[in-house]
């Protein structure tokens, strides 16, 4: 029981910091904590039923999460290099300002 407390309480903390946070590297850090609660969860499932059905799915999740996190640090690389800001809400006011037709520094003044 301590570890499905445990699994929620990662949970909620990630779902917070993905709520809140504008820096995509903490954006990172909160779904990985998600990944985690969820990878924890079928940890618990397979212990508890004794069979390979949470197995298969703890295989499947790191094997998502690893993917998810690739790329995500793929695009932080990417904007980083490009706009030379990791804020999630500049990078938005970035492309609106694009759509818009409208300069990258002109709606920053």
């Amino acid at each position: 029981m301590n570890y499905v407390i445990l699994s929620v309480t990662l949970l909620a903390i990630g779902i917070y910091g993905l709520l809140t946070k504008r820096h995509l590297l903490k954006v990172l850090v909160s779904i990985e904590l998600i990944a985690t609660a969820a990878s924890m969860n079928f940890v618990l499932l397979a212990s508890s039923l004794n069979k390979a059905l949470g197995e298969a799915f703890l295989i499947l999740a790191f094997s998502t999460d690893t993917c998810v996190t690739a790329i995500i640090l793929a695009l932080l690389v990417i904007f980083s290099r490009k706009y030379g800001t990791r804020d999630i809400r500049k990078l938005a006011r970035l492309e609106r300002n694009k759509e818009n037709g409208s300069e990258i520094g002109e709606g920053d003044a």
